[in-house]
Formats: structure tokens, C-alpha cells, sequence
């Protein structure tokens, strides 16, 4: 498994790549929450579905414009192309499982954000990090919480400065591609 963890928010994410019956890659997750805390902000996966089934607490998510509870024992899915975020929604540790298919890039691109706010005292990621993995995996995943026009305009002018300040020399800063393999099959 990869092991991936916030430290800010204290969320955990075991991922490893597996074939499904059709021989398709999936990454096959297994999580956890702590009481209030959030997941992801607003985002969407442009070419994968996420499953997930609640083995303890209650998920909260948005899925596209609807609002759900999923409690222990039930499901979610996240349609691919649609909008969506998730949360813990009870008072105990929220663990769920599930799969994203197919596996595509999303390993990869949570390996590289857990870095960059890991690498954040604050919680608050560096922009010139986070842009540089949001930006390189642009056309399958992306955050909402700026319009993906603005980002197309935005964010070339961001990775410049960073190429300019030096943000991106040598392998070792935060969510650099070649630090992120993603989960192992």
C-alpha cells in the first residue's frame, strides 16, 4: 500500500493499484477521518468514478448540487465528471473503503498534494507547489474552488514565477513528479 496522511486534518489513505474482473487497473482505497473534519475540497475527476462504502461513522459529501449522508454499512458513488466533496460528518472516526476506476493519474496526484501540504506549517500549501501538481494533472483532476477558466489563465503566470524564483530545481521540493510513483500494484 501507499500510505498517505495530512497532518493537518488527520485524514489517512491507504491506496494500492489491483485489476478488476475486466483486467482493468483500479486503485482500491481504504480511508480514514476524524470526527468534523473535511476531506477534499470542491473537485472532480474527469475520467474516474469513486465507490466508497462507510465501515464506521457517517460520510457527508456533495455530489454535484445534491447533499447526502451515508452512514455505516451504506454507499457512495462519485460519478466521473461530476463535481464533489466529502467530510466526516458524525462524532466518531470515520473508515471507509472503496475503489477508483480506472486508476489513471489519482494516485499519483494525491501523493504530490499530500506532500505539499504536509510541507505546510500551517495548513496553508505554498501556491508555486500546489499550482505545479494541480496544473500537470489538469486534465484529469482538479480542484474547484478557483474556475478551471481562470486556472488555464492563472496558472501558467504562477509556474513561471516559480521557474523564475527556482521554486522547481533538483527532486526534493514538495510534490515534485519525480518523488510521486504513486500506490504500488
Amino acid at each position: 500500500f501507499l500510505t498517505l496522511e495530512n497532518r493537518h486534518t488527520g485524514e489517512i489513505l491507504r491506496i494500492r493499484r489491483v485489476r478488476d474482473e475486466a483486467g482493468q487497473i483500479i486503485l482500491a482505497i481504504e480511508g480514514s477521518l476524524p470526527p468534523r473534519m473535511s476531506g477534499p475540497p470542491i473537485h472532480v475527476h474527469f475520467h474516474q468514478r469513486e465507490e466508497g462504502c462507510v465501515k464506521v461513522g457517517t460520510l457527508g459529501a456533495r455530489v454535484g448540487n445534491e447533499r447526502i449522508l451515508v452512514p455505516a454499512g451504506e454507499s457512495a458513488v462519485f460519478p466521473a465528471g461530476v463535481v464533489h466533496s466529502w467530510w466526516n460528518a458524525g462524532e466518531s472516526q470515520l473508515e471507509l473503503s472503496g475503489q477508483a476506476i480506472p486508476a489513471i493519474d489519482l494516485d499519483q496526484y494525491l501523493q504530490a498534494l499530500f506532500a505539499v501540504l504536509n510541507a505546510s506549517s500551517s495548513g496553508r500549501p505554498s501556491i508555486f507547489y500546489l499550482v505545479h501538481v494541480l496544473w500537470r494533472h489538469r486534465h484529469t483532476q482538479a480542484l474547484m474552488t478557483v474556475p478551471v477558466a481562470i486556472q488555464r489563465i492563472l496558472f501558467p503566470l504562477v509556474l513561471l514565477v516559480g521557474r523564475i524564483l527556482g521554486k522547481y530545481e533538483g527532486t526534493s521540493w514538495p510534490g515534485c513528479p519525480e518523488s510521486c510513483t504513486g500506490a504500488p500494484f
